[in-house]
């Protein structure tokens, strides 16, 4: 009994050894060779891995950017605004081909610069940069941002150019300035009041009362003329200083002082007012309309009055450039002067003084920065070109 017992126990326990081997070489491979870390097994895994890691990263950013595209759309059109979803391509900007000057001057063809009022103006010429047939008009617009400049400034950002004493705007000049100016008028007041009392002291009473009535409207218009023509003061002063230029050369310095105006000013966006020529000079004479509104009684925007600032001093600018000296500016600074008193904001002295230094820098920058455009300016100028072939010159130009 106990011999069968024992039989039958050992049998059992070699069942259940083989059942156990079954069972572990049944769930635990064979391994016949060792694993390599730079298999193409281990490779193949990694990659797959990393792929699957991106893929999914790539498909949450796609479902967020929807999320935040549907919450544009809805926020743009309780605004009252429609976001395109057209993507942007090539062909939806405009060719940017350069037109030859021929092509220019016939799109402009279609433009009355004389009769125009400036509100179809600048329309027909905004209308021509989206067509690309302009490229240059308000060019220099968007980045008309003023800030104080002080006489130092101006002078190093121009390399020693820009100067009170070349811009003719101070005493000690090597041509006429505004000092010159006030001293002539004293010197006309007191010669005449001179004058004057001696008709009255050595002329007979009635001769002498007469004469001294008239020369007592010396002096007056001697100050309406300054007001209304100051070239002829400063022509005048010249002649006797001998600082006078040569015919050549005045008529060189006219074309060179309107070409600098008209290049700022057309960069600047302001419409034109007129374009003639000048009866005293004989060559055109560029004037702006101070707004793209055709009103004489608006009060004018701080960037309006950036860009007159501008053009009342490129002239000045243009003729330091070429001549190293301005005396053709007065005018301008009393015209920019009136104009600041239309101003929006209220305008202190300092301020003004900014907006003259400023204005000269960025005229200056703007001529230096189209230098070839502007030489072409002053050729059109000098030839008399119509307006249309003045804007054709320079946009036309490398």
């Amino acid at each position: 009994m106990t011999g069968y017992c024992t039989t039958t126990i050992s049998y059992l326990l070699v069942i259940t050894a083989l059942s156990w081997r079954v069972d572990v070489t049944a769930f635990v491979p064979t391994i016949t060779k060792p694993l390599k870390f730079g298999s193409a097994v281990r490779k193949t895994s990694f990659l797959s891995m990393s792929n699957n890691a991106v893929n999914d990263e790539v498909e949450a950013l796609k479902a967020k950017a929807a999320k935040l595209r549907e919450e544009a759309n809805v926020a743009s059109q309780a605004l009252g605004k429609e976001i395109s979803a057209k993507p942007i391509t090539t062909s939806s900007f405009a060719s940017s081909k350069k037109l030859s000057q021929a092509d220019i001057t016939s799109a402009l063809a279609t433009i009355n610069f004389e009769q125009n009022t400036a509100e179809e103006q600048s329309k027909e010429l905004d209308d021509l940069v989206k067509k690309g047939s302009l490229s240059l008009w308000k060019a220099s617009s968007g980045s008309l941002r003023t800030f104080p400049v002080s006489l130092e400034y101006m002078s190093s950002r121009s390399g020693g150019l820009l100067t009170g004493e070349t811009l003719g705007v101070t005493a000690d000049g090597s041509n006429i300035s505004l000092d010159d100016i006030k001293d002539a008028t004293i010197a006309v007041t007191l010669g005449a009041s001179v004058l004057a009392i001696a008709a009255l002291k050595f002329l007979p009473e009635n001769v002498g009362a007469t004469l001294c009535y008239f020369i007592a409207l010396v002096p007056i218009g001697f100050i309406a003329i300054g007001s209304t023509a100051p070239g002829l003061i400063t022509g005048g002063l010249s002649k006797l200083k001998g600082t006078s230029d040569t015919a050549e050369t005045k008529t060189r310095r006219i074309c060179v002082h309107e070409a600098g105006h008209f290049l700022c000013g057309y960069l600047c966006g302001l419409p034109l007012k007129s374009y003639t020529i000048d009866e005293a000079t004989g060559f055109p004479s560029v004037e702006f309309h101070p707004s793209s509104v055709s009103t004489t009684s608006a009060e004018l925007t701080k960037e309006e009055i950036a860009a007159l600032s501008v053009v009342a001093l490129s002239g000045s600018v243009a003729e330091v450039l070429t001549f190293g000296q301005a005396c053709g500016g007065e005018g301008d600074l009393m015209e920019l002067d009136r104009l600041l008193r239309r101003s929006e904001e209220f305008i202190g002295a300092q301020k003004q003084q900014d907006l003259t230094r400023w204005g000269a820098l960025t005229a200056y920058n703007l001529i230096k920065s189209n230098m070839s455009k502007y030489e072409k300016l002053i050729e059109s100028f000098e030839l008399k070109k119509s307006v249309a072939e003045c804007i054709a010159s320079i946009e036309a130009c490398d």
